[in-house]
């Protein structure tokens, strides 16, 4: 096993692992931990030779959920710092201080939905963006968990046109579910696949208008289409081979 994947596999086995088990509450501490690594990478800011990330996050939780939290909140908000500042190591992105993280509940969220505002906060303790409002939410990304898929809940909630999709691994056809799934070896993804190369969780699936998109999600080996080593969101067309670590998948619509 080589070192990062040694490293990905303790820290998440290290907060999954420690309390995802004592939660029946729809937002798991891993899903909580990679949204945090997410808005990390979406608020990098490239100075002459470093780029700088938040070091300030607010975590905004249903009453349902903040309350499956009690007596473990604190132990939980250590384990997710752990987990960002780890992440920052090896994508060698510089944090002002270590890592901040602060709970919150909101009315208006329901189960199993959840939002994180990211701040830089430079020494001194100037912001380098102003919170918003509360009543406004401001820059707060939203998530949901449905179907154990996190994104932005107006992605969720609108009306997808894209046609069911399909994976096809070896004599195996697995379904997609309609909103789009997770694939890894991690228990909570849609579509597991037992590979010691495949991320716990590796790469997502999304309808996006007609047709369907995959993006790797910092694993350690990447997802390569055709061929091709993918970045970022790339649309999928029927026939396209997928690498994920040593598995081959053919990804088919029906």
């Amino acid at each position: 096993m080589n070192l990062l994947k040694s490293v990905e596999t303790t820290i998440a086995n290290l907060v999954e692992g420690a309390f995802g088990r004592v939660f029946r509450s729809e937002v798991r501490p891993m899903e909580l931990a990679r949204k945090l690594a997410r808005e990390m990478d979406a608020h990098r800011t490239a100075s002459v030779s470093r780029v700088y990330v938040p070091n300030e996050y607010s975590v905004w939780l249903s009453p349902e959920d903040r309350a499956r939290y009690e007596g473990v909140e604190h132990e939980v908000i250590e384990e997710l710092c752990a987990y960002l500042l780890e992440h920052a190591r090896r994508e060698d992105l510089i944090m002002a201080s270590p890592p901040h993280i602060d709970f919150h509940t909101d009315e208006r969220l329901t189960l199993g939905e959840f939002g994180i505002q990211a701040r830089l906060i430079r020494p001194g303790g100037h912001a380098e963006e102003h919170p918003a409002p509360r009543e406004e939410h401001g820059q707060t990304m939203i998530y949901s968990t449905s179907a154990r898929v996190g994104r932005p809940v107006e992605e969720i909630h609108s009306r997808s046109r894209a046609p069911r999709a399909f994976l096809a691994v070896g004599s195996r056809r697995l379904a997609v579910p309609p909103g789009g799934g997770t694939i890894g070896r991690s228990r909570d993804c849609e579509i597991v696949l037992e590979d010691a190369g495949i991320s716990r969780h590796h790469a997502e699936l999304r309808p996006q208008g007609e047709g369907w998109t995959i993006e790797d999600l910092g694993s350690t080996n990447g997802v390569r289409i055709n061929g091709r080593e993918a970045h970022g969101a790339q649309a999928l067309e029927p026939g396209d081979r997928l690498e994920l670590g040593s598995t081959e998948i053919a990804f088919e619509l029906g």
